[in-house]
């Protein structure tokens, strides 16, 4: 019969073997990410003004860009819909 140690290993969250390959890189991405994630997290707590200010002028930014876009879209257009 197998010994309890092998039955627990996939409950514990501790792998027998070493990731490696794709998993490895996985990994190493999201730690990366998380590590990004909290390095903006403490300059948003340090700076809470400018912070707020580069999340405005983002939006007003994509809200600019995307009016723009949206108008040269439909000067283009031959047939109108409510003509």
């Amino acid at each position: 019969m197998a010994d309890k140690q092998n039955l627990n290993a996939g409950f514990t969250g501790t792998p027998a073997e070493q990731p490696e390959g794709l998993t490895k890189a996985a990994i190493s991405a999201a730690d990366g990410v998380k590590r990004e994630a909290y390095v903006v997290v403490s300059g948003a707590r340090a700076h809470p003004q400018t912070a707020s200010a580069l999340v405005l002028g983002t939006g007003i930014l994509a809200f600019g860009l995307g009016y723009l876009l949206g108008r040269s879209s439909t000067d283009n257009m031959t047939r109108r819909y409510w003509r």
